[in-house]
């Protein structure tokens, strides 16, 4: 069965939410509430790094385990579905992906903390898959958490289950079917130790004075990543597989398969903008208390005209997506579009952001050529 391409209806459904946010982002006076009759505190480095673990990151973590491990019963459903009538299971087992998927696009778009100390992308997510790993790993039947340590990440996480379940879809009571409800399995591992793991970061108290070197750590681990995940978006998510299409050659997008790229880019992109700027008519978040996006970082230590900027360049970025959406397809020009806007983005956390904020950035491996 051939990869299915991602719909105009599809594109449509996965960048609405982009179509709202965009609207309600302008203009740049008022991205932040109030901020210019309010009073934006001063936060430090433990408040920022208690809202991104306690308000951001754990939530996130507990979704994606929870998405986890409702991935397993429809699989196993689908095993034993009657073998002329598979229908339904498969659909209730892609949906359960879906779910799982988004989930995991949700935590893992800016890669912080127990995401990077477990290697948990490649645990989950490595790319790209391996057809051939998948089916030597299915003759092998592995079974339980020490039997998939022996098996390859190309041929285990979300995109190996992309493959099961819409490439070569796998049948009831098959061993290709046994195989999936293995691999489900692995992810959900993974997803509960992410899940304690970050617990465990939230309750740390960053303000500690022996907490404050790995405090400047970690917020300096925070503003390369949110760079690294600007740059997977762009690069390795958008215009590499653009650029490495030819002919009639559909590219090579990450979740084509499932036909599911515009809702994984539009979950990227969001988890990106909540960590940069504050909605429209949110509260100024109480130190300590709530997620403090750089936006609000940033004026809260004087820097308006930087958070200006940076409110505008993400706003340039939804409008880039909105133009996507509006064209009905992965249209080629559009997506080097979105790819220059989110350059813009880039440019603008490493050359002002950054600085400003003590960072050194860093090489990462999301960097393009």
């Amino acid at each position: 069965m051939t990869a299915v391409p991602s719909s105009p209806a599809v594109l449509r459904l996965g960048c609405a939410a982009l179509l709202a946010a965009g609207a309600l982002l302008a203009p740049v006076a008022h991205a932040q509430s109030h901020w210019r009759q309010d009073a934006v505190p001063f936060y430090d480095t433990a408040h920022a790094l208690q809202g991104l673990y306690a308000h951001w990151g754990q939530p996130r973590a507990a979704g994606f385990a929870q998405a986890a491990k409702a991935l397993p019963a429809p699989l196993r459903a689908l095993c034993a579905a009657p073998a002329a009538q598979p229908g339904a299971a498969l659909a209730d087992a892609r949906k359960a992906w879906q779910t799982a998927m988004l989930a995991w696009e949700s935590l893992s778009a800016v890669a912080i903390g127990p995401v990077v100390a477990r290697r948990s992308q490649r645990q989950i997510d490595f790319a790209p898959m391996r057809p051939q790993l998948i089916e030597r790993a299915i003759k092998a039947q592995p079974q339980g958490a020490k039997a998939f340590e022996r098996v390859g990440t190309p041929a285990k996480g979300l995109p190996a289950l992309e493959w099961l379940l819409w490439t070569q879809p796998v049948q009831p009571a098959s061993p290709g079917c046994s195989y999936a409800v293995e691999v489900a399995l692995d992810v959900e591992r993974e997803a509960v130790a992410l899940q304690a793991a970050f617990k465990e970061a939230a309750a740390t108290d960053w303000g500690a004075e022996d907490e404050q070197e790995r405090s400047a750590q970690a917020m300096g681990e925070f503003i390369n990543q949110w760079v690294g995940g600007i740059e997977r978006l762009r690069w390795a998510h958008m215009e590499k597989p653009l650029r490495a299409a030819q002919g009639t050659r559909s590219p090579d997008y990450p979740r084509a398969a499932s036909g599911l790229t515009s809702e994984a880019w539009t979950a990227e992109w969001s988890t990106l903008r909540t960590l940069a700027v504050l909605p429209p008519e949110a509260a100024v978040p109480a130190p300590g208390q709530a997620l403090v996006p750089l936006e609000t970082y940033l004026r809260g230590r004087g820097l308006n005209p930087l958070a200006d900027r940076l409110v505008k360049t993400t706003q340039d970025i939804d409008s880039a997506f909105s133009a996507l959406t509006r064209a009905g397809q992965h249209n080629g020009t559009q997506v080097q579009q979105v790819a220059k806007a989110l350059s813009a983005l880039k440019r603008l956390a490493e050359a002002e952001i950054a600085p400003a904020l003590q960072v050194s950035i860093g090489f990462s491996d999301a960097d393009g050529d």
